[in-house]
């Protein structure tokens, strides 16, 4: 028979060993892997994450409480991409986001079986990244801005902002899958302005002091600077860059023309929420298969950075800052 005081004793370390048991016998978290070329640090990314993590809210998740988040970033260097991916699936995550092509290429040469949410802003038939929009198939959906296909605007509304000019710079990685189709499109746009256009390159850091430095001797009026992964995560540098050699340069983010560049126009970044929200139809046992493409329909912006404008002694049109969404002054 138990005596009464063994009773106690047995009961105390019960108590003390129930949450314990408890504990190790709650489910894990699911996992979400986050792939990007970029970095953390960059304000622009900042921005895409708030936006993504407000979708996954939306849809009832909230990391730290019922799902866990890995981050892999390639820190510009995409040739890092394929082995972060590989980590990624190494350690089972349960879907993958996939912010930017060069990202989604690599999560899609990485894995067949697990659901990958893409962030990109180019075309993902043509990128081999899904068969239709509206059937993507396998296991890869996403949400595209069609941004990369804005370069030849970009051109047209410089060469607006720098009238006088007739040789403008084109500044790509050319490392990414889509630069060439970027480069030609372009290229055509500055055909069609009677323009010249030189093509600079940069794909790591150290290349976009050698190419900016290069811009003196080849005597352009202006700068676009290509969409990509890597100069979203240098976007205060590339604004920085661009004051110091007093060049009128246009790119996609805001964060550009806020941090001194001449004129930002694109969509922000496409629509990360709806990443966020299809990571959460995704979590709780939907296909990738069966979701389609979304196309974000996140306005268009033109940001014109005034008193940028007025120390490269430029005037910019009225009819332009009329149509601008945000002038900085």
């Amino acid at each position: 028979m138990i005596g009464r005081r063994d009773f106690i004793t047995f009961l105390g370390a019960a108590a003390a060993a129930w949450p314990l048991a408890a504990r190790a016998q709650q489910p894990e978290l699911p996992v979400i892997g986050y792939l990007e070329g970029g970095s953390p640090a960059a304000s622009y990314t900042g921005r895409i994450l708030a936006a993504f993590q407000q979708g996954l809210n939306e849809s009832g998740y909230t990391p730290g409480r019922n799902v866990a988040i890995e981050y892999r970033w390639a820190e510009g260097r995409y040739d890092r991409l394929p082995g972060l991916a590989a980590d990624l699936v190494r350690r089972h995550v349960t879907v993958i986001i996939a912010s930017g092509g060069p990202a989604a290429l690599s999560a899609k040469a990485a894995t067949t079986t697990i659901p990958i949410v893409f962030l990109i802003g180019v075309d993902p038939v043509e990128s081999g990244l899904v068969r239709s929009l509206s059937r993507p198939g396998g296991n890869l959906t996403g949400v595209t801005s069609f941004g990369g296909e804005l370069g030849p605007k970009r051109l047209e509304l410089l060469h607006e902002l720098v009238p006088a000019a007739s040789a403008f710079g084109l500044l790509i990685n050319p490392t990414r899958s889509s630069a060439e189709k970027e480069l030609k499109e372009v290229q055509a746009a500055a055909g069609k302005l009677g323009l010249q256009l030189q093509v600079l390159h940069a794909a790591v850091e150290r290349e976009l002091d050698a190419a900016f430095a290069s811009l003196t001797a080849l005597r352009l009026g202006g700068l676009v600077i290509g969409g990509d992964p890597f100069f979203n995560s240098q976007t205060e540098q590339l604004a920085t860059l661009t004051v110091r050699k007093a060049v009128p340069a246009i790119y996609q983010s805001r964060e550009f023309a806020a941090a001194g560049g001449l004129a930002s126009f694109g969509s922000g970044g496409g629509n990360p929420r709806l990443v966020g929200v299809y990571t959460g139809r995704i979590l709780k046992g939907e296909k990738p298969a069966d979701l389609p493409i979304q196309q974000a329909t996140t306005k268009l912006e033109l940001i014109i950075n005034l008193k940028t404008a007025k120390a490269l002694g430029l005037t910019a049109p009225l009819s332009l800052l009329a149509s601008a969404d945000e002038v900085i002054e």
